[in-house]
């Protein structure tokens, strides 16, 4: 592709990649990625004091992750469609807003019926901001620095996991999960306000030549790839969704000590991503095959080895490790899969994900309620160990679809 900037930062006619680099709006879309995934899991880290002051059992609190998934899955699949001729700035602008919206209902909430409303805002802003997000990213940027970008971006997901997720669980124990949220909600507003300042205008670059969901789905090996990212996370959303029940009655950890092992995981995260950007240079088969290798190991090994501190540290941050490969090496993927509709096909990669967030949340509280947390962990990590194994199979072969990659 190949193209320029006009004068008032839309990109021109052909929808090519920038030939000015864009680089402040970059990191404010990293910012928002931060926000979104702060978000979506300050439930996990808060799922105890919540469902004891919403009067609710922990499995029923937990549907709060499932109501954004289910909302995000449908989202991310009508966003591209439903905004078509529209600039792309403003959508993504109007999803920051909604993830402000969301946060401030959520700490308002008197009950779990709201909850659940106030999240599924938030699955509108996660599925249209994540639909986009690789799409509008490349297009910032001349194409001989996507890559670079495109982890820059991604890295949003590692910083939430290092010094929101934990410190919002921090500040619950502190102060209240209320306070979390008012905080979540007042860093997305001087977030939005960066974005407001920076993003040029971006015209929908796809609207010519855009193609249907199922046309997609017929292309080699796309179909076998969504659902084998559809089973992974699944197996790591079924076992973390419930981590706090977990390091408190498995763990037996407090507080601090629970803080400091969801930092572990998010430290993990990000030294997993660097560690993605690196294998991609080399082979895509084994980044992609890292993540659910070390996060099937580490979560069935959670479930099964109860050995204090040590143990959970080493395991959580296996995991966290591997956790950090799966978003820049998925995303990197499904963007050669289908070049020529990066926006669509991103948006199939946020249905897949939010589907399996629903199906692992689901399914993670009704094991949570009938074998305990630990079967839950050793179930996840099964599941993801048993996708990897078909993936070898029948997604890996030297005659592949990802012979290219």
């Amino acid at each position: 592709m190949s193209g320029s900037t006009d004068r008032n930062g839309g990109m021109a006619e052909d929808g090519a990649e920038s030939a000015e680099a864009f680089w402040p709006a970059v990191w404010s879309l990293m910012m928002g990625v931060c926000g979104l995934i702060t978000a979506e899991f300050l439930p996990a880290g808060l799922l105890t004091p919540i469902a004891r002051d919403l009067s609710t059992s922990e499995a029923l609190a937990g549907q709060a992750v499932t109501a954004t998934a289910i909302v995000s899955f449908f989202a991310a699949l009508l966003t591209s469609t439903v905004t078509r001729g529209m600039d792309r700035r403003r959508v993504l602008l109007g999803c920051s807003a909604l993830l402000i919206a969301s946060d401030l209902l959520v700490a308002a909430s008197p009950d779990l019926r709201m909850l659940l409303v106030a999240r599924a805002l938030l699955g509108i802003a996660l599925g249209g901001f994540w639909s986009m997000a690789a799409a509008v990213t490349i297009r910032l940027v001349p194409q001989e620095s996507a890559p670079r970008a495109l982890s820059v971006v991604f890295s949003g997901i590692a910083v939430a996991s290092i010094v929101a997720v934990p410190m919002g669980s921090y500040a619950g124990e502190v102060f209240s999960w209320r306070a979390s949220f008012l905080a979540a909600a007042l860093f997305s507003g001087s977030v939005l306000s960066l974005q407001i300042a920076t993003l040029p205008k971006l015209a929908n670059a796809e609207v010519a030549r855009r193609r249907s969901i199922s046309d997609l789905l017929r292309r080699p090996g796309l179909g076998v790839g969504l659902a084998c990212i559809t089973l992974i996370y699944a197996g790591h959303f079924g076992a973390f969704t419930y981590i706090r029940p977990y390091l408190e009655e498995i763990a037996a950890l407090e507080g601090s000590g629970i803080a400091v092992v969801l930092m572990a995981f998010g430290i993990a995260n990000l030294a997993g991503t660097l560690v993605a950007g690196l294998l991609l240079e080399r082979s895509m088969r084994v980044t992609l095959a890292v993540g659910p290798l070390f996060i099937g190991a580490a979560t069935l090994g959670l479930g099964l080895v109860h050995d204090g501190m040590l143990a959970t540290m080493v395991f959580v941050s296996a995991w966290g490790m591997a956790y950090g490969t799966m978003p820049v090496g998925w995303s990197t993927w499904i963007v050669r899969a289908v070049p020529d509709e990066a926006e669509v096909g991103g948006g199939l990669i946020v249905a897949a994900v939010q589907l399996a967030i629903t199906a692992g949340a689901a399914g993670g509280g009704t094991l949570f309620a009938v074998i305990g947390v630990p079967g839950v962990f050793a179930s996840g990590g099964a599941l993801t160990l048993a996708t990897l194994a078909f993936m070898l199979v029948r997604f890996f072969p030297t005659d592949g679809p990802c012979n290219s990659f």
